[in-house]
């Protein structure tokens, strides 16, 4: 098969979708790797990585989308690159379809074979989202701890306080993936840190794990409750494939305390708060009743080389398995894989985004 990397065009990101080594695997194998030429260089991969594993470096990304059979990104596919997919192609990325969509139709026409990443699931498990939702939710307090600054417009707090001074309160909205790196990081600098999440035996777990942060039961009375005091509040809460809940609205951010700090990780799946917009590494916050928003929808792409590793860890069993055996014949290996096809010839398979955007969900096929 023939496989493509195009680099990645979205607004400051810089990972890549495969390193040099799983070039050099897919070679071995019999396939032809084509790269374009600074894919690799945001995550300090140089080209030569590339053409010493054995794959052909290509100048124009118009090149890679017309020959390459499976095409290997990160991000989903900005308007320039959808023009390039073709009829039957396999895209294989973060698509993130229901709350774009424009996106989705664009898809729908070039009647490509989507892949989401996000919707591949594994025993309850997104185990191809569970490293970048780490990352995310590690970084989302060092950048809430950053803007708290005063300098930053912020509060003047520090999460971890000082002897003789209380630490600053953290509330992470929800206890998946993201949310336990937020608070194990929060809980790590002296934070006093509360977790709202609404499934019992998941607050169990995190009672037992995270000896020092407070779970609550995740409803709007006990948040409106908190807000008052919150320093740090980030947005974690995750409905694989679906839009993201609303759960903070504008008149809940009013109690908040001027200069707080709210991070909404949940951003490339519509946000969860009403006033959250999506923003990039260059410009990141915005202030909304004098609460400072952090909504960059690609996070992870701040830490390229770390995010660049860990994402190939996962998804490259899946690209060479659809290389080696066909789409088709991948996902009798893998059953898993065909909850990841959002859209395939022209069709809306993945039920969360059809009913995001009132569509038929259509039965799968391959």
């Amino acid at each position: 098969m023939i496989i493509g990397v195009p680099r990645e065009v979205k607004a400051d990101e810089h990972r890549v979708g495969l390193l040099p080594s799983a070039a050099y695997q897919l070679s071995q194998r019999g396939h032809r790797v084509i790269v374009e030429v600074g894919a690799g260089k945001g995550s300090g991969y140089p080209d030569a990585d590339y053409s010493d594993a054995g794959a052909v470096l290509f100048e124009n990304p118009d090149d890679i989308f017309a020959e390459a059979e499976l095409i290997v990104k990160v991000k989903e596919p900005q308007s320039e690159e959808v023009q390039m997919l073709k009829s039957g192609q396999i895209l294989f990325t973060y698509l993130h379809l229901a709350p774009s969509p424009q996106l989705t139709q664009s898809l729908i026409d070039r009647q490509c074979t989507a892949i989401a990443y996000e919707t591949i699931e594994v025993q309850g498990r997104l185990p191809l989202l569970e490293p970048m939702s780490e990352i995310a939710g590690r970084m989302s307090v060092i950048v809430g701890g950053y803007y708290l600054a005063k300098h930053h417009r912020g509060s003047g707090i520090l999460l971890g306080g000082v002897p003789g001074v209380l630490p600053g309160k953290v509330v992470v909205l929800g206890g998946g993936v993201s949310g336990v790196n937020a608070a194990r990081m929060a809980t790590g600098l002296g934070a006093d840190v509360t977790i709202l999440e609404v499934d019992v035996e998941r607050m169990r777990f995190l009672d037992i794990t995270l000896h020092s942060a407070h779970t609550l039961y995740s409803d709007q009375a006990h948040l409106m409750e908190l807000l008052p005091r919150v320093d740090l509040l980030i947005g974690a809460v995750l409905v694989p494939g679906a839009k993201a809940p609303r759960l903070i609205t504008r008149q809940m951010l009013q109690v908040m305390r001027p200069g707080s700090v709210l991070v909404d990780i949940a951003i490339d799946q519509g946000g969860c708060a009403e006033t959250s917009r999506p923003t990039t590494h260059h410009d990141p916050v915005y202030v909304e009743e004098g609460v400072t928003h952090y909504c960059v929808a690609n996070m992870p792409g701040a830490y390229a080389r770390t995010a660049t590793q860990a994402l190939t860890n996962v998804t490259f069993p899946y690209v060479e398995l659809i290389a080696d055996r066909g789409l088709a014949g991948a996902c009798g290996a893998k059953p898993e894989l065909e909850g990841g096809i959002n859209v395939i010839n022209g069709l809306v398979t993945c039920s969360a985004v059809a009913e995001a955007h009132g569509v038929q969900c259509s039965p799968l096929t391959l």
